[in-house]
């Protein structure tokens, strides 16, 4: 080999060290980084919202969480004599569902009273009636309803009438919108001011 050859090849040699060194390098600052990096935190768990209950339908039938299985649910809990945001929140979900198309039918929209006294069977049939033609409604005693509502982190309230008429009052309530998925578990929330667009488009990413 002459000098010519090796003198050459001394800068090539060089160069192929010194990109070597500088990988070797980034390789262990990136090592390092991860290594040193304090451990992520868990995801937090979801919250613990639904579970158990049995009540009765608009049909007079006995109901419980079961029934349920196998299907998404979008819950509320309100009352028949209730002015404003009761209708708002079951037009969100019945609209939400009609969006869905076929994948709808995979949906149960479920009413839960918060008002016994005056929440019948009867009664609730009649106001199911005008926003969704699969919209169960539920009702049971105050026991049952109670129970079923401190399951759903659901707060209420009766609020008497001046006038002091026993029939004539109030119920403040939440106004939460509940998404459980078909094992029963919940899977997301929405308030009243949500559109059934964003309802229906959060359910696809489930359905």
């Amino acid at each position: 080999m002459d000098e010519t050859d090796e003198t050459e090849r001394r800068p090539i040699t060089r160069r192929l060290f010194i990109i070597g060194a500088v990988v070797a390098v980034a390789v262990a600052a990136i090592t390092g980084r991860h290594l040193l990096a304090p451990p992520q935190p868990p995801a937090p768990p979801r919250p613990a919202i639904g579970g158990p209950f049995s009540l009765v339908d608009h049909n007079a039938k006995t109901v419980s969480e079961a029934d349920f299985r196998g299907q998404f649910m979008l819950v509320f809990f309100g009352y028949t004599y209730c002015p404003d945001v009761c209708p708002t929140a079951l037009t969100i979900v019945a609209d939400a569902i009609k969006l869905l198309g076929g994948q709808g039918d995979a949906v149960a929209p479920v009413f839960i009273t918060i008002d016994p006294q005056r929440d019948t069977p009867e009664q609730l049939a009649m106001y199911v009636s005008h926003f969704h033609p699969r919209l169960v409604g539920l009702t049971g005693t105050p026991e049952q309803l109670t129970a079923a509502a401190k399951a759903y982190k659901v707060y209420y309230a009766k609020a008497p009438h001046e006038d002091g008429d026993s029939h004539d009052f109030a119920m403040d309530h939440s106004s939460v919108i509940y998404l459980i998925g078909p094992d029963g578990k919940y899977l997301d929330s929405f308030g009243t001011g949500a559109s059934p667009e964003i309802v229906a488009a959060r359910l696809r990413e489930f359905l």
